[in-house]
């Protein structure tokens, strides 16, 4: 454990960061299963709007690189595609 306070404080803010950035994490896999999951369907559309929005968000909130984010858009895109 650290001496100085102020590392005290960043191993405190770095673990509610850490916390945070998980559960996003998490909600993203999510909402990309649910989006390849109802593929077709009518649900299906508004699942993959509701994924390319997290991955947006994400992206820029900074958990996920924006790179990243349009990757994995651009494969979700393209997997949905190929199932329809």
């Amino acid at each position: 454990m650290a001496n100085i306070k102020s590392q005290k404080k960043r191993i405190l803010t770095n673990a509610k960061a850490a916390e945070r950035n998980k559960a996003v994490k998490s909600e993203l896999r999510t909402r990309v299963k649910n989006a390849l999951g109802s593929g077709g369907t009518a649900d299906g559309d508004a699942d993959l709007r509701l994924a390319i929005k997290r991955l947006d968000m994400a992206a820029a909130k900074g958990v996920i690189h924006p790179n990243t984010a349009a990757r994995r858009k651009s494969r979700l895109m393209r997997r949905l595609n190929a199932a329809g």
